[in-house]
C-alpha cells in the first residue's frame, strides 16, 4: 500500500494555526499540476475536514476516487495558543512552549492536544482508512499530521521527527508493506519523477 502526504497550500500566516478554518493560497497551479501528474490514478483521495486541506485535495480530484473528510487527520488542537505567534507564547509559557517542541510527548498546550494525544488520533485515523482502500491513498494534509506519519515510518522520536522540514505543497510517500511503515521520500517539492 501506498500512502502519499500531501501538505496543504500555504496560509501566509506566520502562528500557530492548528484547528482554525483558516483559507489558503491556491495559486500554485504549476506545482499543482505536477503533483498531479505525478500521482497514481486510480487512487482514492483524502483530506481532513479544513478549509486548507479540503481544497488542496479538490485541485487533485480529478480522476481520483474523494473520500470523506477525515477529522482524525486535522492539525494538532493548539488550545489557548491557537493563532498566536511563538513570541506571544513566550511571553507567557516560555518553558511550556520550549517543552512543547523539544520534548513533545505529554505537554500540552492550555486547553489544547498533547503530540502522544495527537498522534494517537492521527494513527487511529489513518489505519482505519487504510483498512478500507484497496490502492493507493492520497491524503491532504497537515504539517503534524505529515510529521507523525514520518515518526511512525522511520521509528524515531517525536523529537527526531520534527528535524524534518515539511513545505506547503510538498509530497511524502510512504509504503506500508505486511503493516511496517516505511519512508520512500520525504518533503519532495522539485520536480516529481518514479526514479
Amino acid at each position: 500500500m501506498d500512502l502519499y502526504l500531501i501538505r496543504h497550500a500555504p496560509t501566509h500566516r506566520k502562528s500557530m494555526v492548528g484547528w482554525s478554518d483558516v483559507d489558503a493560497d491556491f495559486s500554485d497551479t504549476d506545482r499543482f499540476d505536477a503533483l498531479n501528474a505525478f500521482l497514481p490514478q486510480p487512487a482514492d483521495l483524502v483530506s481532513s475536514d479544513l478549509r486548507r486541506t479540503v481544497g488542496t485535495a479538490d485541485r487533485l480530484a480529478t480522476g481520483r476516487e474523494r473520500l470523506e473528510h477525515c477529522p482524525d487527520l486535522r492539525e494538532i488542537n493548539f488550545g489557548d495558543w491557537e493563532l498566536k505567534t511563538f513570541a506571544d507564547i513566550q511571553e507567557t509559557h516560555a518553558e511550556d512552549i520550549r517543552a512543547f517542541y523539544e520534548t513533545p510527548g505529554s505537554i500540552t498546550a492550555p486547553n489544547g492536544e498533547c503530540w502522544n494525544g495527537f498522534h494517537e488520533r492521527v494513527h487511529s485515523g489513518f489505519d482505519r482508512l487504510l483498512r478500507n482502500t484497496q490502492g493507493p491513498l492520497i491524503a491532504a494534509v497537515h504539517f503534524g499530521v505529515v510529521i507523525a506519519a514520518i515518526q511512525r515510518a522511520l521509528d524515531v522520536s517525536a523529537y527526531e521527527a520534527f528535524s524534518h522540514r515539511i513545505d506547503n505543497l510538498s509530497l511524502t510517500h510512504i509504503r506500508i508493506i505486511d503493516g511496517a511503515w516505511d519512508a520512500v521520500r520525504i518533503n519532495d517539492t522539485g520536480p516529481l519523477t518514479n526514479s
